[in-house]
């Protein structure tokens, strides 16, 4: 008779060990933290703020349709800024032009032309008239942009930094600004600057 009450004692004990053991089961499954799931990546890759604060990056012009152009997409570019006239007697100087951009475009070089009637209204007409006078007569195939002021209360705002780092009103047609790969004005050329000087220069900056 003691035998048999042992025995049931022991398979009490063994129940209740199996209900705790149950119960502490469920218990830290409800409790288990949920798993860490990964983040998908920042859309756009790389999240890198680009500042073109005092870069010729920073600013926007008007093209021949009076659209804005960002000027942030010549980035790692060599510039050349030029403010240009079809009755000057500089006008010619857009043969070279077309012949350094073409020579040099593939290295990462691009003119910026500014037609400006402020010296001598030798830029008249319009946009379309400007556009088809340099294609058809000197055959430029860089980018031409809207006429534009360079000196006075009306004055690009391109021009004000330009001016601002090399120091001076621009004189004539003609003048031009190099600016190198991380959009710095790095010289500046009179109208009458020799221009094999001036390709010098470009060729010193696409070999940087």
């Amino acid at each position: 008779m003691i035998a048999f009450i042992f025995h049931l004692n022991i398979m009490k004990r063994i129940q209740i060990l199996t209900i705790m053991t149950l119960v502490l089961t469920m218990f830290c499954a409800c409790n288990k933290p949920d798993p860490i799931e990964p983040q998908p990546p920042t859309p756009g890759g790389d999240t890198t703020v680009v500042d073109d604060t005092d870069k010729i990056y920073q600013f926007s012009v008007l093209d021949g349709n009076g659209d804005s152009v960002s000027l942030a997409q010549y980035r790692g570019k060599v510039l050349l800024v030029v403010n240009t006239a079809t009755q000057c007697g500089y006008t010619p100087q857009y043969t070279q032009l077309q012949q350094w951009y073409e020579t040099y475009q593939d290295r990462g070089f691009v003119i910026l032309d500014f037609p400006c009637n402020q010296f001598g209204g030798q830029a008249p007409g319009s946009y379309d008239d400007i556009h088809d006078f340099c294609t058809g007569t000197y055959h430029i195939t860089f980018p031409q942009f809207a006429k534009i002021d360079v000196n006075g209360a009306n004055e690009s705002p391109l021009y004000t930094w330009l001016k601002s780092k090399k120091p001076g009103n621009i004189q004539w047609n003609f003048t031009k600004f190099l600016i190198n790969r991380d959009g710095e004005v790095v010289n500046r050329f009179s109208s009458g600057y020799n221009m094999t000087k001036v390709e010098e220069a470009i060729e010193e900056q696409l070999g940087e």
